[in-house]
């Protein structure tokens, strides 16, 4: 097994910051816009925006919710495992909002197919955009491209995207895994 380091911490930073000056472009004051982090992962993204956007940027009243969803994907009973889902943190309705689904890693977009059945729970979007910040072109199993990417990379199938965060992995550094 081999890794190389497709992301350091500080290129990291940089498109996170990238990241959210598009979304101050697209979506202004954020009046009519929420974030959505999908759990288990996109919620690292989705927090480090909301402190960008609103430390470095200024951008008040700024909603954030997390969702999680483990039971609403196609293959879930596909696995010998018991899963364990993660929890829904979703406290404002989504009704004619413009929503931004935010994950790490876009591989096959069955994730961000599951993700816009969970969101009908909580109302009707006006609009839906996908930010993340891996794009595994040459991957998709659906049609879902991304409205904002951080890096996009061309992954064959026995190489895996592994995202670490500094809150848990103690560093940011994106790695390419060859197995």
């Amino acid at each position: 097994m081999s890794q190389r380091v497709l992301l350091t911490s500080k290129e990291v930073h940089i498109i996170l910051h990238r990241l959210a000056c598009q979304l101050i472009e697209n979506h202004g004051d954020f009046e009519n816009t929420v974030l959505i982090g999908l759990q288990p992962r996109g919620i690292f993204v989705a927090q480090r925006l909301e402190k960008i956007l609103k430390e470095d940027y200024g951008v008040d009243g700024l909603k954030l919710g997390l969702l999680d969803i483990t039971f609403f994907r196609d293959d879930f009973r596909r696995n010998p495992n018991p899963l364990e889902a993660n929890k829904t943190t979703i406290d404002f309705i989504v009704e004619d909002k413009n929503v931004v689904f935010i994950d790490d890693v876009l591989y096959t977009g069955r994730s961000i197919r599951a993700a816009l059945t969970a969101i009908q729970s909580f109302g009707r979007p006006a609009n839906v955009e996908l930010l993340t910040l891996i794009d595994r072109r040459f991957s998709r199993h659906l049609p879902i491209q991304p409205n904002y990417r951080g890096r996009q990379v061309d992954v064959i199938n026995g190489e895996r995207v592994v995202v670490c965060w500094k809150e848990n992995e103690e560093e940011d550094v994106v790695y390419l895994i060859n197995q």
